[in-house]
């Protein structure tokens, strides 16, 4: 039993909603996919471009089922990589499941934000694509470091 004079452990302050999150995920996808990437793909399969995003979209239902499975049985913080050390019980491949996921999210934040910049912004600002998405980078870390909620928020409203 812990002596009564112990300070609590701290925790993190669940300032996301669920709705928030779900809001959060859509503005993601829909931003990569729908939006930056459109044109991409109409150009590559023309009038068949409904049948790449029935495509995608199953792959997304099956991808959201699992985790949907995997988070109700395994609720922890860390996602894939815990769900990879319960099913391996190996802390090498948790790592390295844990680091492709980091590694992929960074890689999306930087091509999304070249398509925003090259796509959208280049039409409003004269400037150079990577400069520009470089910015917008820095602009978000700066509004994830102040507020998670404020962050979520902030990237909530454009999906309405």
């Amino acid at each position: 039993m812990p002596a009564a004079n112990t300070p609590p452990t701290p925790t993190l302050k669940r300032a996301i909603t669920g709705s928030m999150l779900t809001l959060f995920i859509l503005g993601d996808v829909l931003g990569a996919g729908v939006y930056a990437l459109a044109g991409v793909i109409v150009g590559e399969v023309g009038g068949a471009v409904w049948v790449a995003l029935l495509v995608a979209l199953g792959f997304a239902l099956l991808t959201a089922g699992s985790y949907a499975e995997l988070v109700t049985k395994y609720p922890h913080a860390g996602a894939s990589a815990v769900f990879a050390a319960r099913a391996y019980q190996s802390p090498l491949v948790s790592f390295l499941v844990g680091f492709c996921m980091l590694a992929a999210a960074v890689t999306s934040a930087a091509g999304l934000s070249l398509a925003f910049a090259g796509d959208y912004l280049a039409a409003v600002v004269d400037m150079p694509a990577h400069v520009a998405a470089l910015v917008f980078l820095v602009v978000i870390g700066l509004l994830n470091a102040r507020s998670m909620r404020g962050a979520s928020g902030s990237r909530c409203r454009p999906t309405w």
